[in-house]
């Protein structure tokens, strides 16, 4: 049930990433052609005002079709329509017409002949591959050729469509922190934490004692073991729930230290600040900041060569976030909103395909103003792509050893 969860969580984030695209590109006069949580084939689908929505059956993501994201050229007509051809030469005539206008750059008159191009096609005995190409190459062409293509619009706007996806995670991620501080104010504790395995649970081994809390006066240090609470042994996942609910009253915590068994000083557990809802939004700032700068340091570690067992593939986050979620509903929703974050970031890295790939080639034709040559997106992209599926093969290689172990 908890594995159920967390992969609906995971859908979840991706629905608010490609729903932040698709809202704002609406907003700025670019019509989506397609909504779809999921990638093709489709297992369910509708039309409504034009817009395709459906769900994919390969659950690896989603995607906003935009139209024409990359201003057309006549090398595509060669992609989309060489089989039609091959099977047809009747059809060349037509298609070197609409060549010769994309060449140009008459975008007017190769929308006419785009649409002579579609009729010919639909008057030619052709098989279903070859049709199916046919079609779906010139509805691109003729999308591409609209007014509301994504490459003509203005710099601003094509910046705000494609870092939508991941301001919409990101903005997530800070509504969940602030709602969860809010939820927990005036929780009790002892001001420790326990440190975590490689899955993300909890152990009960402490990481850090904080400064003039009940754990520092009771003599808790870094590195102990818990191994009781009022002389009740808990499990690690029991002992934040321990201090919970002692609804104030003294506690007395046995650790592990040295090899040797140590009872600590009785001590009272303490309210964690009562946050409003401006204080609750400044700390989940504050810890989007931080975990921000954490993930940058782990990017920073991969380049150098270290790091490798910091990455997970979806394998691994539903592996954590279910392991949270069977920790309780603010437990998987801490997490939730920390894949929340990571999903903004890794599409902010300047990498096509990822958003931060396509908002770094906007801005570069901005300041050049002049389109990038397709050539150069192709190269790039492939580039991208490789480096985006070595880091999924390593995160689930980890995933695999973890839990082969």
């Amino acid at each position: 049930m908890n594995v159920f969860v967390s992969i609906l969580g995971l859908g979840f984030l991706i629905l608010v990433h490609e729903a932040g695209h698709f809202f704002v590109a609406r907003a700025v006069g670019m019509n989506p052609r397609k909504f779809y949580l999921g990638f093709p084939p489709a297992i369910a689908k509708t039309r409504r005002n034009g817009i395709e929505y459906g769900i994919g059956a390969i659950p690896l993501g989603g995607y906003v079709k935009i139209p024409g994201m990359h201003r057309p050229a006549a090398g595509d007509l060669d992609f989309h329509l060489g089989r039609a051809v091959a099977e047809a030469p009747a059809l060349t005539s037509a298609v070197e017409e609409l060549r010769r206008r994309l060449d140009d750059g008459d975008h007017p008159r190769a929308r006419v002949a785009v649409a002579a191009v579609r009729s010919e096609v639909e008057a030619t005995q052709l098989s279903p591959g070859a049709a199916k190409a046919a079609e779906r190459g010139l509805t691109d062409i003729e999308d591409a050729l609209g007014p509301d293509a994504y490459w003509r619009a203005r710099t601003w706007k094509r910046v705000a469509v494609i870092f939508a996806g991941p301001g919409a995670n990101l903005l997530l991620a800070v509504v969940l922190f602030a709602g969860l501080f809010i939820a927990t104010s005036g929780a009790l504790r002892l001001g420790f934490v326990l440190g975590a395995d490689d899955q993300g649970a909890p152990t009960r081994l402490v990481q850090e004692v904080a400064a003039d809390t009940p754990a520092e006066s009771a003599g808790l240090r870094a590195g102990d073991s818990i191994v009781a609470i009022d002389g009740r042994p808990l499990a690690a996942d029991e002992i934040r729930d321990a201090i919970a609910g002692s609804e104030g009253r003294t506690l007395t915590v046995t650790v592990e230290r040295d090899g040797e068994r140590v009872e600590l000083r009785p001590v009272r557990p303490e309210q964690t600040g009562d946050y409003g809802p401006a204080e609750s939004v400044w700390q989940a700032v504050r810890i989007t900041g931080l975990v921000t700068k954490e993930i940058g340091a782990t990017v920073g570690r991969l380049v150098t060569g270290d790091g490798r067992d910091e990455i997970a593939s979806p394998v691994g986050i539903v592996q954590g976030s279910s392991q949270a979620a069977e920790q309780g509903a603010d437990n998987y929703l801490w997490v939730l909103g920390l894949i929340s974050l990571s999903l903004a970031l890794l599409n902010l890295l300047p990498l096509l395909p990822l958003d931060g790939g396509h908002i770094a080639f906007s801005l570069i034709e901005g300041v050049r103003r002049k389109a990038v040559a397709r050539e150069v997106y192709e190269r790039v992209s492939v580039v991208g792509i490789a480096l985006v599926l070595l880091l999924f093969f390593i995160g689930l290689s980890n995933d695999i050893g973890r839990l082969g172990s």
